[in-house]
């Protein structure tokens, strides 16, 4: 009864551990949200100053993956987990990596923000804020299914990249227009190609956090399969 009893503490003990670690990947994703939501805004109302905090701030982003990292290497090494468990944890060590991605993505972003735009040149910032604003709700609803462990909901994220990749590529599109029409503007337009394009990027990471969260549930590593493939993987274990 004993070995019982020590056996089940040592199992409610690492459910606890595993908990701890998910609630720091929610902070880390956090701390990301924010990070993103100040680098729009800064693009959006020309601010230096916000820009400036999201540039210094991403040192956070780096400390977290870092600790978080550290907890999951400690968890493998003391509690030798469980298929289930161990799933869990690669899981968040390939989040915490794709956060850590989003962050760096993020710092380019409000590196343009800090770039000086003629009247002339808003509707160049207006176009990036509402690309901006479908990724930034990509990547609340990603964390959120993290949270949950809502696979369904990460499939409808990773639906989502679709719409974002097609006006992306739309505003590519007249992006270049813009720049045949006015070759002195093509300095600035490009700044908004890069940060167009990081905000594309950002929704790929989102992607790939939607799959760790169906193999976190399921089991089944869904990278590189058909949406049909991935959605057959979420739906027959309703």
């Amino acid at each position: 009864m004993e070995h019982v009893n020590s056996g089940r503490h040592i199992s409610s003990q690492f459910d606890e551990e595993l908990k701890e670690v998910r609630n720091a990947v929610l902070s880390m994703g956090g701390v990301v949200e924010k990070q993103l939501t100040d680098a729009i805004q800064a693009i959006k109302t020309s601010d230096h100053e916000l820009a400036d905090r999201v540039l210094s701030n991403d040192t956070r982003v780096n400390a977290l993956e870092m600790d978080i990292d550290n907890a999951c290497t400690q968890l493998i090494a003391k509690r030798q987990p469980t298929a289930r468990d161990l799933r869990q944890i690669i899981a968040t060590f390939k989040t915490i990596a794709d956060l850590e991605r989003i962050g760096d993505e993020v710092k380019r972003i409000a590196a343009v923000a800090k770039e000086s735009f003629s009247s002339e040149q808003q509707h160049l910032l207006a176009a990036l804020e509402n690309l901006g604003q479908l990724v930034l709700n990509m990547l609340r609803t990603v964390l959120n299914a993290f949270a949950r462990m809502d696979a369904e909901e990460a499939l409808e994220v990773h639906r989502t990249d679709q719409g974002i990749d097609r006006q992306y590529e739309g505003m590519l599109r007249q992006l270049m227009t813009y720049m045949m029409e006015d070759p002195r503007s093509i300095p600035k337009i490009m700044d908004v190609v890069f940060s167009a394009r990081s905000l594309e990027r950002i929704g790929d990471r989102c992607q790939n956090i939607a799959e760790y969260v169906i193999y976190n549930v399921h089991g089944k590593d869904v990278r590189h399969t058909s949406d049909e493939d991935m959605e057959q993987t979420v739906r027959k274990s309703r």
